[in-house]
């Protein structure tokens, strides 16, 4: 899943040490506390050789959780997880859904009515516990963790910038061979199912059946990529500027903003475990 993720080639990782990529397979559950757990321990490793972490991204949740820690929620109970899936398979996600707004309307708001996997999570949590998903406070209790000194910048173009480059930037994947790399997939055994595949980039290119679409659909299917992933930014804009802490910076790619991102980096370098 190289080009419709947009990952760092060859040359940009050995100019650039990149973590966290090519762990999992597109068959594979990959939740938050796996991401906490994982960048804690590269973190960890990067500070013990004298470098500077520095999380990228991204998922406006994962990085909330990475900052202030994971809520205690009850662990899974395996017989009630199947029960549940078993429902999505014969009821769909939206009945899940809808129950899952009745029920906790807050965390309903924060997931996408096709994402399954947290759908049955939340409606797991209330389920085991009595308790609202919502209702569960982060490790922090509001306060960032204190198991890195964090320096927590966003940056910010304005919004039609922003738009406008996802826009090119699926163009450009589309130029690099998405569409093989999604059929080469599908060749391999991967369908719409597979918790990889039900990324932006990746499934617009199945019908509501599950089958693959042919290249009569490309105009079509580029189009709502775009439409997708700027819909997204929009939500995650919103998501990630409400995050406690940040320093908000007005970007654009000029010498000014860069020497004012690195001052702040130099900062936290400073600082002992700084990320």
């Amino acid at each position: 899943m190289d080009i419709g993720t947009a990952k760092p080639d060859l040359t940009l990782q050995k100019e650039i040490p990149h973590h966290l990529i090519n762990l999992l397979t597109p068959d594979q559950q990959y939740n938050v506390s796996d991401f906490v757990n994982s960048a804690d321990l590269a973190c960890e490793d990067i500070a013990a050789r004298g470098k500077l972490p520095v999380v990228c991204g991204g998922t406006g949740f994962y990085i909330r959780s990475f900052l202030y820690g994971i809520a205690p929620t009850p662990v899974s109970d395996e017989k009630l997880r199947n029960e549940l899936k078993k429902r999505i398979v014969r009821e769909g996600n939206q009945a899940l859904y809808e129950e899952l707004k009745k029920i906790d309307p807050e965390s309903a708001a924060k997931i996408h009515p096709n994402d399954a996997y947290r759908i049955c999570r939340a409606l797991e949590v209330y389920y085991l516990s009595g308790k609202k998903r919502s209702d569960y406070k982060t490790e922090g209790e509001g306060h960032l963790r204190n198991k890195f000194n964090f320096k927590f910048l966003v940056l910010q173009p304005p919004r039609e910038v922003l738009y406008e480059r996802i826009r090119q930037r699926v163009d450009q994947m589309f130029e690099m061979g998405l569409e093989e790399e999604v059929r080469n997939l599908v060749a391999k055994g991967y369908n719409k199912t597979s918790p990889g595949m039900k990324a932006i980039g990746y499934s617009e290119w199945f019908g509501e059946d599950g089958s693959l679409y042919g290249s009569d659909k490309i105009v079509e299917i580029r189009e709502e990529i775009k439409h997708h992933s700027c819909k997204y930014a929009k939500k995650q804009y919103t998501y990630i500027r409400d995050i406690p802490g940040s320093t908000i910076i007005d970007f654009s790619a000029s010498e000014e903003n860069f020497k004012k991102i690195s001052g702040f980096i130099n900062v936290s370098a400073d600082n002992n475990n700084g990320v």
